[in-house]
């Protein structure tokens, strides 16, 4: 990518979000772009980073044997009013609908309804189960509260997966394989979670997790041990039996050493059991020939929040300024490498453009800082601004074909050839 081409200016960081500086600094390095309260639009380097976030959820989900699948957002009442969630979802003003002279048609704020219309028509039989189908898609919810910019939005992106099931112990295997498969994905992205015991709430069913993130911006707070490293919601101590159910269904017999920490959601998953078959008629054959209801699972990840909290986790921090830029994970980041040539020397920007060059042939994504009346200081700056892993400055003290490639987390610097520059960069891809 070459940077006179994005239209990005130099921008002085002024009077960040002192909660949310990271989104802070997206907004005002136009990054992301806010159309209206908790509507976003996303720049180059955001939405790469999205797309990478995305990949990791969608090829994890597929060595677990999930299946991807992609169901329309808009949809008829008629699905809604089958489960009996559409009065509820209007009454409160959570989902937005439009009225037309073909019928009323909704922005669907999350996926049962419409998967368990998919799924219905493909699972007949038990010769067909188990299967765990999942999306990811763009979903709508007419917060009144948004909150923290991409962390709550009324548009995002979410993974959706539903597991259907002959009864409730193979349920359970369901259930624990995209468990096992969510903590791969927060590993891979390189968010630390902790899965936690959730109360079902609205969703119903029997049994819930949550994955957290242990930050200061998130809006949960939780009880956690941190010797066994297992967590709670204080939601769960609102139930009357709450001891007997933490003990039979987590093993959780003492809370007294739990202490309360703040968190953020990244990810929910449910046990169904048999409650949105049972509403919406979703029913197999089974091995005796009679019909019987599916027993569901119900797996989400926010994708925008996923990505918010990642921003803000990847905070650099200037001694002298505070917050002044990112540094993105090398497997997220679509972009390696920012090449920064001093543009009054022709010999360095021709040795700039032939490396770029080169690794573009390597299908090596990188940004070439080709911008003519920017400073060399602003540009350097500015590779921190957009969370580029990796820098090369081709300026005076650059010489042959000697390379300074420095880590932007680390600050560590080496010398490389070109070529040991592209094997370097393609070991990391």
């Amino acid at each position: 990518m070459r940077l006179s081409q994005t239209g990005m200016g130099t921008t002085k960081l002024n009077n960040l979000d002192e909660m949310y500086p990271g989104q802070s600094i997206l907004l005002q390095t136009g990054q992301i772009v806010q159309y209206g309260a908790g509507i976003f639009g996303y720049g180059t380097v955001p939405l790469g980073v999205r797309r990478n976030i995305e990949k990791i959820i969608v090829d994890t989900l597929n060595k677990y044997g999930c299946i991807e699948v992609l169901l329309p957002t808009l949809q008829p009442d008629t699905i809604w009013k089958n489960s009996g969630r559409y009065n509820q979802y209007v009454d409160d003003g959570t989902m937005l609908i439009t009225e037309s002279n073909k019928g009323i048609f909704c922005l669907a704020p999350t996926g049962e309804e419409a998967m368990l219309e998919f799924a219905r028509e493909k699972l007949k039989s038990y010769k067909n189960l188990p299967a765990t189908y999942y999306q990811i898609g763009e979903k709508y919810r007419n917060e009144i509260r948004t909150r923290g910019y991409l962390l709550r939005g009324k548009a995002f992106p979410m993974l959706d997966a539903y597991s259907f099931d002959v009864d409730e112990k193979e349920m359970e295997k369901s259930y624990k394989n995209v468990r096992t498969a969510f903590l791969e994905i927060f590993e891979k992205i390189g968010l630390k979670v902790i899965p936690i015991v959730a109360d079902n709430g609205a969703m119903g069913g029997k049994k819930s997790e949550e994955f957290m993130l242990i930050s200061d911006q998130g809006e949960d707070k939780i009880l956690y041990d941190e010797k066994s490293k297992i967590g709670l919601n204080t939601e769960i101590l609102e139930k009357e039996n709450y001891e007997e159910y933490l003990k039979e269904e987590y093993g959780i017999e003492d809370i007294s050493n739990f202490k309360e920490i703040r968190t953020m959601e990244l990810g929910h998953i449910f046990q169904l059991g048999t409650r949105y078959s049972e509403i919406m008629n979703g029913k197999y054959i089974g091995q005796d020939g009679k019909e019987k209801m599916y027993y569901m699972g119900c797996y989400g990840i926010g994708v925008s929040r996923t990505l918010a909290a990642l921003y803000e986790q990847c905070l650099i921090n200037d001694e002298k300024w505070g917050a002044c830029g990112f540094a993105l994970p090398e497997k997220v980041a679509p972009f390696k490498l920012q090449i920064v040539p001093k543009i009054e020397n022709e010999e360095k920007v021709k040795l700039a453009n032939n490396i770029y060059e080169k690794l573009q042939e390597e299908n090596i994504n990188v940004i070439i800082d080709d911008r003519e009346t920017i400073t060399m200081g602003a540009k350097i700056k500015d590779c921190k601004i957009l969370g580029t892993p990796y820098l090369i400055v081709i300026g005076d003290k650059q010489e042959g074909e000697n390379l300074e490639i420095e880590n932007i987390k680390t600050g560590e610097k080496e010398i490389l050839t070109i070529e040991e520059l592209i094997e370097k960069l393609k070991n990391k891809i």
